[in-house]
């Protein structure tokens, strides 16, 4: 159940980022949820093997080469997808930005809707 609740929101979040930033589109909530989906994918399977073969760039700019990683991974999901556009590199660095700060309050919330009750 969480996975899915997680999975809507981040879609829903994608949606957001195509309506506050103009170089990302989104179709439908159809194509965020597709959108979404690719994106974990991606960021689970392919996003590793990036950042160890980019390691000595990933140290020598102090790790902000992860932001150009994410936006890699962002601009590959939007061109595997049909209902899903992002307009170049700049949009895909920006997009993805928002998406992952949008991906870590869903995080946060996620975790604390799930989470057993403290006593």
């Amino acid at each position: 159940m969480k996975i899915i609740v997680r999975w809507l929101l981040l879609a829903a979040a994608l949606l957001l980022v195509a309506h506050l930033y103009p170089g990302v589109t989104v179709r439908s909530f159809g194509a965020a949820m597709w959108a979404a989906l690719v994106l974990g994918l991606l960021n689970t399977l392919v996003r590793p093997l990036l950042v160890l073969l980019t390691l000595p760039v990933t140290l020598l700019t102090l790790g902000l080469f992860l932001f150009v990683i994410n936006a890699l991974m962002f601009w590959s999901a939007a061109s595997l997808l049909a209902g899903f556009n992002v307009a170049g590199f700049g949009a895909a660095l920006i997009g993805s930005l928002l998406y992952s700060l949008c991906g870590m309050v869903i995080d946060v919330a996620v975790e604390r809707l799930f989470s057993p009750a403290s006593v």
